[in-house]
Protein backbone atom coordinates (compact mmCIF):
# COMPACT_ATOMS: atom_id res chain seq x y z
CA UNK A 1 0.00 0.00 0.00
CA UNK A 2 1.39 3.40 -0.98
CA UNK A 3 1.54 5.85 1.88
CA UNK A 4 -0.03 9.28 1.45
CA UNK A 5 2.30 12.08 0.48
CA UNK A 6 3.82 13.94 3.38
CA UNK A 7 6.26 16.79 3.86
CA UNK A 8 8.99 14.21 3.22
CA UNK A 9 7.77 13.67 -0.35
CA UNK A 10 9.88 14.83 -3.30
CA UNK A 11 6.66 16.03 -4.87
CA UNK A 12 6.02 18.54 -2.11
CA UNK A 13 7.37 21.34 -4.30
CA UNK A 14 4.72 20.50 -6.90
CA UNK A 15 1.72 20.81 -4.59
CA UNK A 16 -0.51 23.79 -5.30
CA UNK A 17 0.73 26.88 -3.55
CA UNK A 18 -1.64 28.75 -1.25
CA UNK A 19 -3.42 31.72 -2.74
CA UNK A 20 -1.27 34.85 -2.42
CA UNK A 21 -2.38 37.46 0.04
CA UNK A 22 -4.19 40.43 -1.46
CA UNK A 23 -1.87 43.46 -1.74
CA UNK A 24 -2.54 46.46 0.39
CA UNK A 25 -4.10 49.48 -1.22
CA UNK A 26 -1.65 51.27 -3.47
CA UNK A 27 0.74 48.33 -3.76
CA UNK A 28 1.46 46.42 -6.96
CA UNK A 29 0.01 42.93 -7.10
CA UNK A 30 2.44 40.05 -6.53
CA UNK A 31 3.56 38.22 -9.68
CA UNK A 32 1.47 35.18 -10.54
CA UNK A 33 2.93 31.83 -9.49
CA UNK A 34 3.34 29.16 -12.20
CA UNK A 35 0.72 26.45 -11.92
CA UNK A 36 1.86 23.32 -10.11
CA UNK A 37 1.68 20.11 -12.08
CA UNK A 38 -0.68 17.40 -10.81
CA UNK A 39 0.76 14.58 -8.74
CA UNK A 40 1.45 11.36 -10.64
CA UNK A 41 1.88 7.69 -9.75
CA UNK A 42 5.63 8.30 -10.01
CA UNK A 43 5.46 10.98 -7.30
CA UNK A 44 3.57 8.64 -4.99
CA UNK A 45 5.92 5.73 -5.64
CA UNK A 46 8.90 8.00 -4.89
CA UNK A 47 7.29 9.05 -1.61
CA UNK A 48 6.87 5.36 -0.75
CA UNK A 49 10.57 4.77 -1.46
CA UNK A 50 11.68 7.71 0.68
CA UNK A 51 9.54 6.47 3.55
CA UNK A 52 11.20 3.06 3.20
CA UNK A 53 14.66 4.65 3.30
CA UNK A 54 13.82 6.78 6.32
CA UNK A 55 11.90 4.25 8.42
CA UNK A 56 13.15 0.81 7.45
CA UNK A 57 16.68 1.65 6.33
CA UNK A 58 17.16 4.32 9.00
CA UNK A 59 18.91 6.88 6.80
CA UNK A 60 20.23 9.93 8.61
CA UNK A 61 18.17 13.10 8.24
CA UNK A 62 20.80 14.87 6.13
CA UNK A 63 21.19 11.88 3.79
CA UNK A 64 17.43 11.55 3.41
CA UNK A 65 17.17 15.25 2.62
CA UNK A 66 19.78 14.86 -0.13
CA UNK A 67 17.88 11.89 -1.58
CA UNK A 68 14.69 13.94 -1.54
CA UNK A 69 16.27 16.82 -3.49
CA UNK A 70 17.86 14.49 -6.03
CA UNK A 71 14.67 12.54 -6.65
CA UNK A 72 12.58 15.72 -6.87
CA UNK A 73 14.73 16.77 -9.82
CA UNK A 74 14.37 13.31 -11.35
CA UNK A 75 10.58 13.54 -10.95
CA UNK A 76 10.52 16.86 -12.83
CA UNK A 77 12.65 15.34 -15.59
CA UNK A 78 10.25 12.42 -15.96
CA UNK A 79 7.20 14.70 -15.94
CA UNK A 80 8.71 16.79 -18.71
CA UNK A 81 9.22 13.57 -20.71
CA UNK A 82 5.53 12.76 -20.24
CA UNK A 83 6.01 9.82 -17.89
CA UNK A 84 3.10 9.26 -15.49
CA UNK A 85 3.72 5.77 -14.10
CA UNK A 86 6.94 4.04 -12.94
CA UNK A 87 6.49 1.24 -15.50
CA UNK A 88 6.66 3.81 -18.33
CA UNK A 89 10.23 4.82 -17.51
CA UNK A 90 12.87 3.56 -19.96
CA UNK A 91 16.63 3.34 -19.91
CA UNK A 92 16.66 6.30 -22.30
CA UNK A 93 14.88 8.40 -19.66
CA UNK A 94 17.52 7.50 -17.09
CA UNK A 95 20.51 8.19 -19.35
CA UNK A 96 18.87 11.44 -20.47
CA UNK A 97 18.66 12.50 -16.84
CA UNK A 98 22.33 11.64 -16.26
CA UNK A 99 23.23 13.87 -19.20
CA UNK A 100 21.01 16.65 -17.89
CA UNK A 101 22.84 16.56 -14.57
CA UNK A 102 26.07 17.34 -16.39
CA UNK A 103 24.87 20.05 -18.77
CA UNK A 104 21.79 21.47 -17.01
CA UNK A 105 19.59 20.80 -20.06
CA UNK A 106 16.64 20.04 -17.77
CA UNK A 107 16.68 23.59 -16.43
CA UNK A 108 18.53 22.67 -13.26
CA UNK A 109 22.09 23.48 -12.28
CA UNK A 110 24.89 21.62 -14.03
CA UNK A 111 26.48 19.45 -11.34
CA UNK A 112 30.08 18.46 -10.78
CA UNK A 113 31.08 14.83 -11.15
CA UNK A 114 30.75 13.99 -7.46
CA UNK A 115 27.33 15.62 -7.03
CA UNK A 116 26.06 14.02 -10.23
CA UNK A 117 27.35 10.62 -9.12
CA UNK A 118 25.48 10.97 -5.80
CA UNK A 119 22.26 11.79 -7.66
CA UNK A 120 22.64 8.81 -10.00
CA UNK A 121 23.17 6.53 -7.01
CA UNK A 122 19.85 7.78 -5.58
CA UNK A 123 18.08 7.09 -8.88
CA UNK A 124 19.59 3.61 -9.17
CA UNK A 125 18.47 2.81 -5.63
CA UNK A 126 14.96 4.00 -6.45
CA UNK A 127 14.64 1.78 -9.50
CA UNK A 128 16.13 -1.23 -7.74
CA UNK A 129 13.57 -0.82 -4.96
CA UNK A 130 10.70 -0.52 -7.43
CA UNK A 131 11.80 -3.67 -9.26
CA UNK A 132 12.17 -5.68 -6.04
CA UNK A 133 8.77 -4.51 -4.78
CA UNK A 134 7.07 -5.32 -8.08
CA UNK A 135 6.24 -1.70 -8.83
CA UNK A 136 7.99 -2.12 -12.19
CA UNK A 137 8.65 -5.33 -14.15
CA UNK A 138 12.29 -4.41 -14.86
CA UNK A 139 15.03 -2.06 -13.63
CA UNK A 140 15.85 0.44 -16.41
CA UNK A 141 18.75 1.89 -14.38
CA UNK A 142 20.53 -1.40 -13.64
CA UNK A 143 23.31 -0.81 -16.18
CA UNK A 144 23.45 2.99 -15.92
CA UNK A 145 26.53 3.88 -13.91
CA UNK A 146 27.34 7.16 -12.19
CA UNK A 147 30.18 9.28 -13.60
CA UNK A 148 33.49 8.31 -12.07
CA UNK A 149 35.44 11.15 -10.47
CA UNK A 150 39.19 11.12 -10.76
CA UNK A 151 41.10 10.10 -7.67
CA UNK A 152 41.75 13.15 -5.55
CA UNK A 153 44.76 12.73 -3.30
CA UNK A 154 44.14 13.58 0.35
CA UNK A 155 45.83 16.68 1.66
CA UNK A 156 48.43 15.80 4.25
CA UNK A 157 51.04 17.89 5.97
CA UNK A 158 54.46 16.79 7.17
CA UNK A 159 55.27 15.49 10.64
CA UNK A 160 57.25 18.66 11.30
CA UNK A 161 54.28 20.84 10.35
CA UNK A 162 51.95 18.84 12.61
CA UNK A 163 54.42 19.21 15.48
CA UNK A 164 54.66 22.95 14.96
CA UNK A 165 50.87 23.28 15.05
CA UNK A 166 50.55 21.24 18.22
CA UNK A 167 53.33 23.09 20.00
CA UNK A 168 51.88 26.47 19.01
CA UNK A 169 49.03 26.02 21.50
CA UNK A 170 49.66 27.53 24.93
CA UNK A 171 48.59 25.39 27.87
CA UNK A 172 48.45 27.96 30.67
CA UNK A 173 44.64 28.29 30.58
CA UNK A 174 41.73 25.85 30.72
CA UNK A 175 40.84 26.51 27.09
CA UNK A 176 44.48 26.18 26.08
CA UNK A 177 44.69 22.77 27.74
CA UNK A 178 41.50 21.79 25.91
CA UNK A 179 42.81 23.02 22.55
CA UNK A 180 46.08 21.12 22.92
CA UNK A 181 44.24 17.96 24.01
CA UNK A 182 41.80 18.20 21.10
CA UNK A 183 44.48 18.65 18.44
CA UNK A 184 46.71 15.95 19.92
CA UNK A 185 43.68 13.66 20.00
CA UNK A 186 42.76 14.28 16.36
CA UNK A 187 46.28 13.53 15.15
CA UNK A 188 46.86 10.61 17.52
CA UNK A 189 43.68 8.76 16.54
CA UNK A 190 42.80 9.95 13.03
CA UNK A 191 39.28 10.59 14.31
CA UNK A 192 36.75 12.52 12.27
CA UNK A 193 35.92 15.86 13.85
CA UNK A 194 32.32 14.74 14.38
CA UNK A 195 33.63 11.71 16.29
CA UNK A 196 35.87 13.88 18.48
CA UNK A 197 33.27 16.48 19.45
CA UNK A 198 30.75 13.69 20.11
CA UNK A 199 33.00 11.98 22.66
CA UNK A 200 32.06 11.65 26.29
CA UNK A 201 34.44 11.29 29.22
CA UNK A 202 33.57 7.61 29.65
CA UNK A 203 34.69 6.88 26.07
CA UNK A 204 38.33 7.43 27.07
CA UNK A 205 40.46 4.94 29.02
CA UNK A 206 43.79 6.55 29.82
CA UNK A 207 44.83 4.00 32.43
CA UNK A 208 44.14 0.28 32.29
CA UNK A 209 44.54 -0.18 36.02
CA UNK A 210 46.58 -3.34 35.49
CA UNK A 211 50.04 -3.47 37.04
CA UNK A 212 52.84 -3.55 34.51
CA UNK A 213 50.61 -2.60 31.58
CA UNK A 214 52.57 -0.18 29.41
CA UNK A 215 50.24 -0.32 26.42
CA UNK A 216 48.65 2.79 24.90
CA UNK A 217 45.45 4.34 26.14
CA UNK A 218 42.24 3.35 24.36
CA UNK A 219 39.41 5.48 23.01
CA UNK A 220 35.99 4.33 21.82
CA UNK A 221 34.83 6.12 18.69
CA UNK A 222 31.42 6.07 17.01
CA UNK A 223 31.79 6.52 13.26
CA UNK A 224 29.41 6.67 10.34
CA UNK A 225 26.27 4.65 10.90
CA UNK A 226 27.04 4.67 14.66
CA UNK A 227 29.65 1.94 14.07
CA UNK A 228 31.82 1.55 17.15
CA UNK A 229 35.56 0.99 17.04
CA UNK A 230 38.41 1.02 19.56
CA UNK A 231 41.48 3.08 18.68
CA UNK A 232 44.75 3.35 20.61
CA UNK A 233 45.84 6.78 21.80
CA UNK A 234 49.56 7.59 21.77
CA UNK A 235 51.48 8.80 24.79
CA UNK A 236 51.52 12.47 23.66
CA UNK A 237 47.77 12.47 23.18
CA UNK A 238 47.19 10.63 26.45
CA UNK A 239 49.32 13.12 28.42
CA UNK A 240 47.57 16.10 26.83
CA UNK A 241 44.15 14.60 27.63
CA UNK A 242 45.19 13.77 31.18
CA UNK A 243 46.35 17.35 31.77
CA UNK A 244 43.08 18.68 30.34
CA UNK A 245 40.93 16.35 32.43
CA UNK A 246 42.78 17.23 35.64
CA UNK A 247 43.45 20.96 35.24
CA UNK A 248 41.23 22.23 32.42
CA UNK A 249 37.92 20.48 32.10
CA UNK A 250 36.81 20.94 35.74
CA UNK A 251 37.05 24.72 35.32
CA UNK A 252 35.03 24.66 32.10
CA UNK A 253 32.51 22.18 33.45
CA UNK A 254 31.79 24.43 36.44
CA UNK A 255 30.33 27.00 34.04
CA UNK A 256 27.84 24.56 32.50
CA UNK A 257 25.17 22.07 33.50
CA UNK A 258 27.27 18.98 34.02
CA UNK A 259 27.35 17.58 30.48
CA UNK A 260 29.29 14.31 30.06
CA UNK A 261 30.93 15.65 26.87
CA UNK A 262 34.71 15.32 26.83
CA UNK A 263 35.58 18.54 25.03
CA UNK A 264 33.76 21.57 26.44
CA UNK A 265 33.38 25.14 25.27
CA UNK A 266 33.94 28.23 27.42
CA UNK A 267 30.32 28.01 28.69
CA UNK A 268 30.65 24.43 29.84
CA UNK A 269 28.69 22.88 26.96
CA UNK A 270 29.81 20.49 24.25
CA UNK A 271 32.22 22.08 21.80
CA UNK A 272 30.99 22.46 18.21
CA UNK A 273 32.64 21.36 14.99
CA UNK A 274 32.98 24.99 13.93
CA UNK A 275 34.82 25.84 17.15
CA UNK A 276 37.19 22.92 16.67
CA UNK A 277 37.97 24.14 13.15
CA UNK A 278 38.67 27.62 14.50
CA UNK A 279 41.01 26.19 17.16
CA UNK A 280 43.07 24.40 14.51
CA UNK A 281 43.13 27.40 12.18
CA UNK A 282 44.37 29.64 14.98
CA UNK A 283 47.12 27.18 15.92
CA UNK A 284 48.20 26.84 12.27
CA UNK A 285 48.46 30.62 11.94
CA UNK A 286 50.59 30.83 15.10
CA UNK A 287 52.83 28.10 13.67
CA UNK A 288 53.20 30.07 10.40
CA UNK A 289 51.64 27.25 8.38
CA UNK A 290 50.39 28.86 5.18
CA UNK A 291 48.67 25.74 3.79
CA UNK A 292 44.92 25.34 4.09
CA UNK A 293 44.57 23.17 7.20
CA UNK A 294 41.33 21.67 8.53
CA UNK A 295 40.54 18.99 11.13
CA UNK A 296 40.31 16.49 8.27
CA UNK A 297 43.88 17.41 7.33
CA UNK A 298 45.03 15.88 10.60
CA UNK A 299 43.06 12.71 9.77
CA UNK A 300 44.72 12.51 6.35
CA UNK A 301 48.13 13.15 7.90
CA UNK A 302 47.52 10.45 10.53
CA UNK A 303 46.87 7.84 7.81
CA UNK A 304 49.70 8.97 5.53
CA UNK A 305 52.30 9.04 8.31
CA UNK A 306 51.26 5.56 9.53
CA UNK A 307 51.66 4.08 6.05
CA UNK A 308 54.98 5.85 5.57
CA UNK A 309 56.06 4.30 8.87
CA UNK A 310 55.31 0.79 7.59
CA UNK A 311 51.78 0.20 8.92
CA UNK A 312 49.65 -2.33 7.03
CA UNK A 313 46.88 -0.74 4.98
CA UNK A 314 44.24 -2.98 6.61
CA UNK A 315 45.32 -1.84 10.07
CA UNK A 316 44.97 1.78 8.96
CA UNK A 317 41.55 0.88 7.52
CA UNK A 318 40.41 -0.33 10.95
CA UNK A 319 41.82 2.72 12.71
CA UNK A 320 40.08 5.11 10.31
CA UNK A 321 36.80 3.21 10.45
CA UNK A 322 36.58 2.70 6.68
CA UNK A 323 34.08 0.05 5.64
CA UNK A 324 36.23 -0.90 2.62
CA UNK A 325 39.98 -1.09 2.26
CA UNK A 326 39.55 0.52 -1.17
CA UNK A 327 38.77 3.81 0.57
CA UNK A 328 42.00 3.60 2.54
CA UNK A 329 44.16 2.65 -0.44
CA UNK A 330 44.00 6.19 -1.80
CA UNK A 331 46.59 7.02 0.88
CA UNK A 332 49.03 4.57 -0.67
CA UNK A 333 49.20 6.89 -3.69
CA UNK A 334 50.59 9.58 -1.40
CA UNK A 335 53.23 7.29 0.05
CA UNK A 336 54.12 6.01 -3.43
CA UNK A 337 54.99 9.59 -4.39
CA UNK A 338 57.22 9.79 -1.33
CA UNK A 339 58.95 6.54 -2.28
CA UNK A 340 59.64 7.84 -5.77
CA UNK A 341 61.15 11.03 -4.38
CA UNK A 342 63.41 9.08 -2.01
CA UNK A 343 64.45 6.72 -4.80
CA UNK A 344 65.23 9.59 -7.16
CA UNK A 345 67.35 11.30 -4.53
CA UNK A 346 69.17 8.20 -3.25
CA UNK A 347 69.71 5.74 -6.09
CA UNK A 348 72.95 6.34 -8.04
CA UNK A 349 71.30 5.54 -11.37
CA UNK A 350 67.85 6.99 -10.75
CA UNK A 351 68.50 10.15 -12.76
CA UNK A 352 70.64 10.54 -15.87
Amino acid sequence: MVEPLTAESPALAQLPAPAPAQPASGQSPAPAQPPARPLTAIDRAMADYLQHMGVERGLAANTLSAYRRDLARYARHLAHAGRQRPDEITRHDVTGFVQALSDGSDGGSALGIRSAARTVVAVRGLHKFWALEGVTPTDPASDVHPPMPGKRLPKAISVDEVTRILEAVRTDTATGLRDRALLEFLYSTGARISEAVGLEVDDISLHSGEAGDTGPAIVRLFGKGSKERLVPLGSFGARALDAYLVRGRPLLSAKGKGTPALFLNARGGRISRQSAWTILKSAAEKANITKDVSPHTLRHSFATHLLEGGADVRVVQELLGHASVTTTQVYTLVTADTLREIYAAAHPRALG
